[in-house]
Order: C-alpha cells, then structure tokens, then sequence
C-alpha cells in the first residue's frame, strides 16, 4: 500500500464535460486520474466515495453518460475520469465497437492521463476479460493500478484468497505487479491510499515540472 506523510484533503469536485472524443476532452495541461472497469464493478460508488460526494458520479450522468469520458475537476488541479465500462453484456456488436473505439482512444492517445485505476470485484476469481485487458495495457506501456473493490462484501479471509489468487495469475506475466488497493465504498476502505498515491505522483509531477522551468 502507498502512504504519505498527510492525507489529501478533497475540498471540491465538479463535473466538466461528458464526450464521446478524446478529441473533445478539456484542453487544460492538468493530470488526470482514469478509472475503468466491468459493468457493476463498483465505479461509480468508489468514485463517490473517494470524492466524499454521494451523488457526483450520478447526479453529471444522464442516461447514456455512462457510454461517454466523463471529466471530473478535482480541487481545482487535477481532473478524475470515468471511462466507459469493458465487458459490453447486452450490447449490439454496433454499440460495442463504439465503445471499444472510445476507451482505446483515451488511453492510448490522452497524453495528460498519468495513472488508469483498473477496478476489479474482488469478490470473484480472476475473470479472463480482466486480465486480457491488463496484459492489453501492458503492452501498450499504459501506466496502471489495480483496485478491488467490495472488499465489505467477502468475509476476511476470503477477500485476502481471492486478492493473492488474482495476484499469482498477474504474476506469471509480469515481473513487477502494478500497486494494488483493496477498497470498499461502504466502509471507505483504502480511500486514503488511493488519494495519497495520487497526491504523491502530483507532487512528483509538480517537482519535474519547476525542475524543467529553471532549466
């Protein structure tokens, strides 16, 4: 788990804009923190949760939102992303190409993007869509962090099983497993993890960027 000397303080978070185009996502050079997972991962709870504002993820998202980059402005600095869904149950092979089209372009072409939190239900073994994605990000050299969620939905030592068992799978493929944070939109587990860690790669982020200005 990632720590830091203080806990980021969330003093706002406001919706931006909801598009279908990378092209059409804010101008602004500020970071950005995306978020993705299956349909009923907990995405929009944990994006409540870790921005302490119960209806943000729903109250800037009309029906169909959800199939859009939705941007969120975070203490004024950084923007928060919420990705469409992977795992496109229900949907005609039309909507699913869109979708598949939306995602890939954000994360391969948006340069501001600097962490893509992947959330897995952690209530579950590893499902094979989820780690074809991670190796897909691995390929393309996409920075990422895994995030299981629901952890209040498992008793203890089945949580713990269920994390080592996705974890072992990860690594027969990687050499270095990517941070991983247990959460819980319920209890607000591993709220203060993820915040630090965002804040510490903003704080390394702020630190290249005065090193470049007084060169």
């Amino acid at each position: 788990m990632q720590k830091n000397d203080r806990d980021m303080e969330i003093k706002s978070a406001v919706f931006v804009v909801s598009n279908a185009s990378v092209d059409k996502c804010p101008s602004s050079d500020m970071p950005e923190y995306a978020f993705i997972g299956r349909s009923n991962v907990g995405k929009s709870s944990l994006i409540n949760m870790l921005t302490n504002n119960k209806k943000l993820a729903k109250t800037s998202a009309t029906p169909g939102k959800t199939l859009l980059i939705n941007h969120f402005l975070i203490n004024g600095k950084w923007h928060l992303v919420d990705l469409p869904g992977y795992g496109y149950a229900r949907r005609n092979k039309k909507e699913v190409e869109k979708l598949q089209q939306i995602i890939t372009s954000y994360i391969l072409k948006r340069e501001q993007m600097v962490n893509l939190f992947v959330l897995i239900d952690s209530r579950h073994e590893p499902q094979k869509i989820d780690l074809n994605f991670i190796e897909w990000l691995g390929e393309n050299g996409v920075p990422f962090s895994i995030v299981f969620t629901k952890a209040d939905k498992s008793k203890a030592s089945q949580l713990q099983s269920n994390v080592a068992r996705f974890v072992k799978v990860l690594k027969e493929q990687w050499e270095e497993i990517p941070p991983c944070f247990i959460t819980s939109s319920e209890t607000k587990t591993g709220r203060t993890e993820i915040l630090n860690y965002i804040d510490k790669i903003n704080g390394t982020l702020s630190k290249q960027s005065q090193q470049i200005q007084k060169e």
